[in-house]
């Protein structure tokens, strides 16, 4: 019988907070950013809260690790246009806010965003991208460096690792086909299954803890009912979006025949089927 895991986006609200629960987190930040990750707390700043102007910001979790780096991880399951904007004023605001009065430049704290999205963002065949800031010259094409005294001042000899980190990770356009450790995290992340065969960090800890079965009865009936209703919106949203998009094919086959493109050739261009645009010419 296949093992009942609970999703990774309510444990992050619910039980991934509590130190017990660390070495979770911690295995699957290590595999994303190919370090030895410590957590050294979970954070509440105004990047959390949910109230006034900062609703649209919801971060899941805020995570300050042993280096004093700030790690925000969010997952996001429905559909958003302006959602990579969101990114780079969830970082921008985290910036600011860890910015005291008086501070250096050079104290500002680095920031990690790690974004799980389970819809399609942008156009991409891949499904984990990672981006961040380098200079390069318009004329020679070399990228920008550190001096050495820069590099004794921010610890580290890319410009890159002064500017915050970006990791999106595609969760549907995964494969399932897992080539390594970071895979088997992500086929955990679609799929709710850790297979027995998996050894990167933290999925141990993960298959143990995330279990079910070992939920109270209350919390149980929570988690039931937060499953229903994200299948429920789900489910709303992409009938609305798929509803939008033949209507939006409908149009341009009409603009097509107008022209007086034949059957063959307006569904080629739409991406209908010949029947579909007989059916709509009637």
């Amino acid at each position: 019988m296949k093992q009942r895991l609970i999703r990774f986006d309510w444990a992050i609200k619910r039980l991934l907070r509590n130190k017990a629960n660390f070495s979770i987190l911690e295995g699957f930040l290590s595999e994303l950013l190919h370090d030895d990750i410590k957590i050294d707390s979970i954070l509440e700043s105004e990047s959390n809260k949910q109230t006034g102007d900062n609703k649209s910001n919801r971060v899941d979790l805020l995570i300050k690790n042993k280096k004093g780096e700030l790690v925000i991880i969010e997952i996001q399951s429905n559909r958003m246009q302006d959602y990579l904007m969101r990114m780079l004023y969830g970082t921008s605001k985290l910036i600011v806010d860890n910015l005291d009065k008086g501070m250096d430049y050079n104290e500002i704290k680095k920031v990690i965003s790690i974004n799980i999205v389970y819809f399609d963002l942008g156009v991409g065949k891949d499904y984990i991208y990672y981006g961040t800031t380098n200079f390069i010259g318009l004329h020679e094409n070399d990228t920008l460096k550190l001096s050495g005294d820069q590099e004794k001042i921010y610890h580290t000899i890319d410009v890159s690792k002064l500017y915050p980190e970006y990791y999106i990770i595609k969760v549907n356009q995964f494969n399932d086909i897992a080539q390594n450790s970071l895979d088997e995290w992500i086929y955990f992340l679609k799929n709710e299954e850790i297979k027995d065969e998996f050894k990167a960090k933290g999925l141990k800890e993960a298959k143990e803890g995330l279990d079910i079965l070992k939920l109270s009865d209350a919390d149980r009936m929570e988690y039931e009912s937060f499953i229903t209703d994200w299948r429920d919106f789900n489910s709303y949203t992409v009938g609305n979006f798929r509803a939008g998009k033949f209507e939006g094919q409908f149009e341009i086959a009409k603009r097509c025949l107008a022209k007086g493109m034949s059957l063959e050739e307006t569904a080629e261009l739409t991406g209908l089927l010949v029947e579909d645009v007989v059916r709509m010419m009637k």
